[in-house]
């Protein structure tokens, strides 16, 4: 998640966006520009970058959302959304801090820290921060890692496996999700624990 200069959430990956305004190529950083100067400016396929709050309004109930914090100070603003949404929500970030900034704000909310290397303790940085979720790049996760995630009852949610020779792995470990690109192979996958 990012935020416009007027303070809306915005749903992109990327601090910039890399688009064609009035016919050129063009790049600009979403927190330089308002939601409406946002609107008017068409990703190359013609779609448009969704607030947090309507892609929560299009989710409805029907499933947890996962929210990733990836700008700084920004907090404050998902967190409104999400309360004002009603949606079930969890938040995550690669910057530790921020999952602590928002279990402080919203103390109800699932919380986790990603992590894209092998952390030396990951219960302590879990507890650091409260945190509930150990979000592991999948070719870091082993045994240690989920044993050490689970003594503090946390879960291991694995980034990004998208081979089934991951999936099997993971399942053996004991891993308790997989983000993957794969959605309906994974839906539909038959383990084969080695």
């Amino acid at each position: 998640m990012h935020a416009t200069n007027d303070g809306i959430v915005v749903v992109h990956h990327d601090p910039v966006i890399h688009a064609r305004h009035h016919q050129k190529p063009s790049r600009r950083k979403i927190v330089e520009v308002s939601l409406a100067e946002l609107t008017d400016f068409p990703l190359a396929d013609g779609a448009r970058i969704p607030t947090l709050a309507e892609t929560l309004d299009a989710v409805g109930d029907r499933a947890t959302v996962y929210v990733e914090i990836k700008a700084p100070d920004i907090e404050m603003l998902v967190t409104r959304c999400i309360r004002e949404s009603g949606a079930t929500c969890a938040v995550h970030s690669f910057d530790h801090r921020i999952a602590k900034t928002v279990k402080a704000i919203f103390p109800a909310i699932r919380t986790g820290i990603l992590e894209n290397s092998r952390h030396v303790d990951p219960a302590a940085a879990l507890i650091a921060v409260s945190a509930q979720d150990l979000w592991q790049e999948v070719d870091s996760i082993d045994e240690e890692i989920v044993e050490s995630a689970h003594s503090v009852g946390a879960r291991v949610i694995a980034w990004t496996a998208n081979e089934t020779r991951q999936w099997d792995r993971l399942y053996s470990l004991g891993v308790d999700g997989i983000c993957t690109d794969r959605i309906a192979e994974l839906a539909t996958y038959h383990w084969q624990v080695r």
